[in-house]
């Protein structure tokens, strides 16, 4: 008899993506990646790095403010974008990202239809929390 085959939930499916995604980051701060998902199809993806045609962190150095890196969009934004570019609907997805969004993600996140966000590392940012509790964004911690 063969044994059985092991097969990953779908969140961890997506979230294992995302982690591979973010090893694309061009920022050795926090290297992030981020995969928008609709009925179980990735629609885009993003890690966190440069605008389009500008330097990198890792070729001239992060450009700090206030302890963060400004030099980068995020990935969650990255993705978004991307989506945007492309012509591709998010109303509905879910995205996974590898840490939990900051508020300015948040409010993006909100503002572009996802309803469901899955992460696997915490980000202490309580005003995001609170505005995609506000919006009925679920917000899901994968363990």
């Amino acid at each position: 008899m063969e044994a059985e085959i092991q097969r990953p939930s779908w969140d961890n499916y997506f979230m294992n993506i995302a982690n591979e995604v973010a090893k694309r980051s061009t920022c050795e701060r926090a290297q992030v990646g981020a995969v928008i998902v609709k009925e179980k199809r990735i629609l885009t993806t993003g890690y966190n790095g440069s605008p389009r045609g500008l330097p990198h962190c890792s070729e001239v150095g992060c450009l700090m403010d206030n302890g963060h890196c400004v030099r980068t969009l995020h990935a969650e934004q990255n993705a978004i974008i991307q989506a945007a570019l492309h012509g591709i609907i998010t109303e509905g997805a879910t995205i996974y990202v590898t840490h939990q969004p900051c508020f300015l993600c948040a409010k993006m996140i909100i503002n572009a239809g996802l309803i469901r966000i899955v992460y696997d590392k915490e980000y202490p940012d309580d005003r995001s929390r609170d505005f995609l509790e506000q919006a009925g964004v679920e917000l899901t911690l994968l363990i």
